[in-house]
C-alpha cells in the first residue's frame, strides 16, 4: 500500500535557495512517493512569497501558505503539520543544508516501526560558534529529559501523521520536539543525516536564542511533568519553605525561654521564620488550586493512541 508524504517546509527570507531545494525534493522523490510539498512563509520580506507562487502554479504538487508578518519556526511548523494530508510527514530547513535525498531512508525507518525519525547532523556544517552552544544544549537537554538523542533540534525529521496531529507547538518548542513526541508515549529515534554547508543569505537566528531555548526547555519540562500533578511541582517548594520556617521560628523560641533571650534580639530572625511559613501556605494552596484545574480540565481526547491500520508494515 503507498503512502503519501507530506514535506513541509517553513521558509524566511530564502528567495535564492526555494527553487534549488524544491527541484531536490522533486528529484528525491519523483517516481518512488505520492507527495505533496507545503511551504509557509514566515513573513518573507524577500521575493520568497512571490517565486513560491509562481511556482505552486505550475505545479500542483506545491501548496503555499503565507503569515503577513514573521511569527517563528515553532508556529510555521505548527500551521504546516495542520495541512499535512499524508500518511508521513518531513519536515526540513529551507537554508539548502537539509539534504532532501535523504528522506527516502527517513520514511524506511519509519515504515520499521518508529513514529519520529530525528536526524542528527554528526558532521554539522556550521562555524565554530554555532557548533559549540548547540552541542552544550543538546547535552543538557539529554540529561534533563533522560531522551539519549545527539541532535534535538535538526530540521530534518519525519513523523507519522498520527504524531503531528497530536502536537502543539508555539514559542520556541519546535527545538524541543522529539521530547514532546516521547513524552506522549510515541517510539523515537535518530539516524545520521547529511548535513551542508549554507549556500546562501545568513542565518535567521540571533545569541538571543539561546536564552529563549533554556525557557523553552523549562516550559516542555513543566508542561510533561506536572501539568496534571501541579502539586507535585508546587508543594516540594511549599514543604521546603514550611519546614524552613518553622525551624527558624522553633529555634527562636528555644533561644527565649531556653536561654532567656529577648525576642528583640532575634527579631529579624523570628520574621524571616513567619515570611517562610506564609510563602509554603502559598506554595501548596497554587499547588492545589492548580490540581482543581487540572481536574475540571482533562478530556479523553488528551489521549494519545494509535490504532492498527496507523501502523501497517511495509509488506501490506
Amino acid at each position: 500500500m503507498n503512502k503519501k508524504i507530506s514535506v513541509i517546509i517553513p521558509a524566511y527570507n530564502e528567495e535564492q535557495s526555494l527553487p534549488i531545494l524544491l527541484d531536490e525534493i522533486e528529484g528525491a522523490l519523483s517516481g518512488k512517493f505520492e507527495y505533496e510539498i507545503i511551504v509557509i512563509d514566515d513573513g518573507s520580506t524577500d521575493g520568497s512569497f512571490e517565486l513560491l507562487q509562481k511556482r505552486a502554479k505550475s505545479d500542483g504538487k506545491i501548496r503555499v501558505s503565507r503569515f503577513l508578518r514573521n511569527y517563528g519556526k515553532s508556529t510555521a511548523l505548527s500551521e504546516g503539520f495542520k495541512k499535512a494530508r499524508g500518511d508521513y510527514v518531513i519536515t526540513l530547513d529551507s537554508d539548502l543544508q537539509d539534504d532532501p535525498n535523504e528522506i527516502p531512508r527517513l520514511i524506511e525507518i519509519l515504515e520499521s516501526g518508529y513514529d519520529l525519525v530525528s536526524g542528527w547532523k554528526k558532521n554539522r556544517r556550521d562555524p565554530f560558534s554555532k557548533r559549540v552552544p548547540s552541542k552544550f544544549f543538546n547535552f543538557i537537554t539529554r540529561i534533563l529529559t533522560g531522551i539519549k538523542l545527539h541532535d534535538f533540534n535538526c530540521g530534518l525529521k519525519a513523523y507519522r501523521k498520527s504524531v503531528v496531529k497530536s502536537l502543539d507547538i508555539y514559542g520556541g518548542m519546535h527545538r524541543y520536539i522529539p521530547v514532546l513526541v516521547c513524552k506522549k508515549g510515541y517510539k523515537v529515534t535518530e539516524t545520521v543525516v547529511n548535513h551542508r554547508q549554507r549556500k546562501y543569505g545568513t542565518t535567521k537566528f540571533g545569541r538571543e536564542r539561546y536564552f529563549h531555548g533554556l525557557f523553552d526547555l523549562m516550559t516542555v519540562l513543566f508542561l510533561n511533568r506536572y501539568t496534571r500533578r501541579p502539586l507535585h511541582l508546587f508543594g516540594i517548594f511549599g514543604l521546603i519553605s514550611l519546614i524552613s520556617g518553622l525551624g527558624i521560628d522553633v529555634w527562636v523560641l528555644f533561644l527565649k525561654y531556653g536561654f532567656g533571650e529577648p525576642f528583640q534580639k532575634h527579631m529579624a530572625l523570628l520574621v524571616f521564620g513567619v515570611l517562610l511559613l506564609i510563602l509554603g501556605v502559598q506554595f501548596i494552596s497554587i499547588g492545589l488550586l492548580g490540581e482543581m484545574i487540572a481536574k475540571a480540565n482533562i478530556r479523553s481526547t488528551e489521549i494519545i493512541y494509535v490504532e492498527t491500520a496507523d501502523r501497517e508494515s511495509p509488506s501490506s
